[in-house]
């Protein structure tokens, strides 16, 4: 009995580790449902908002024809005594009291409703507040994520691809190899040519002085002077 106790925690354990698997897998979308329950919250509180302020509104009139319903009626009991009919003026006092037992009930009414919009006035603006500081963080966990996923993309592929990147830089020294071979080439071509042309030859004459050469500045100077002087 003690092991299949032990098996039924084990695979208790196992649920509920699997469950937070399954819920840190999905924290973001998660979190984006709940705010959007929270801004459908949010709306339908909205709504009964206006409906208990619509009530207000509407005890307000009351309690106010209540008031003209009264003075309307004072007067007439005032007119009852000053034509000497007190029990007229009774009769209308009594309806009098009527009204503002009537109004006293509003009254109360009106209070528990004022009370109720504060209430869910401050209620709504905290929810507000919550609901945007929420997506305030909604944003910054999503660029998170993006950028970690691709920061652990970039290194999963440097990792696993590690060979491919010795031989990619392989690739590039032959590439560079292959380059400075054909620029010794082209260079040892160009000697080759000079030697066949006698160029090289040439060159070296007219360093040492030999063969034709263009006159230099100081000869060409020379020259004109001996014109001048002859």
């Amino acid at each position: 009995m003690s092991i299949l106790k032990k098996l039924f925690t084990a695979v208790r354990g196992g649920a509920r580790e699997a469950g937070e698997a399954i819920v840190d897998a999905n924290g973001i979308r998660i979190f984006e449902q709940e705010i959007a329950d929270a801004q459908n919250a949010l709306q339908r509180a909205k709504k009964s908002l206006t409906e208990v302020m619509a009530k207000e509104m509407q005890t307000k009139r009351k309690i106010s024809a209540l008031d003209a319903s009264i003075a309307e009626h004072e007067a007439y009991a005032g007119q009852a005594l000053e034509k000497g009919n007190e029990p007229l003026a009774l009769e209308i006092a009594e309806k009098i009291g009527d009204f503002e037992a009537e109004k006293a009930e509003h009254d109360q009414v009106l209070a528990g409703f004022s009370n109720h919009i504060v209430t869910l006035k401050q209620q709504v603006k905290d929810a507000e507040k919550s609901i945007k500081e929420n997506q305030r963080q909604l944003t910054m966990v999503k660029t998170t994520e993006s950028v970690q996923q691709a920061t652990m993309a970039v290194n999963s592929t440097l990792n696993t691809n590690s060979s491919s990147m010795t031989n990619a830089r392989q690739s590039l020294e032959r590439i560079k190899q292959r380059q400075q071979d054909r620029s010794d080439q082209l260079g040892a071509a160009k000697v080759l040519e000079a030697d066949t042309n006698g160029d090289d030859l040439k060159a070296k004459m007219a360093e040492a002085g030999i063969g034709d050469s263009n006159p230099k500045s100081a000869d060409i100077l020379a020259r004109i002077k001996a014109k001048q002087n002859g």
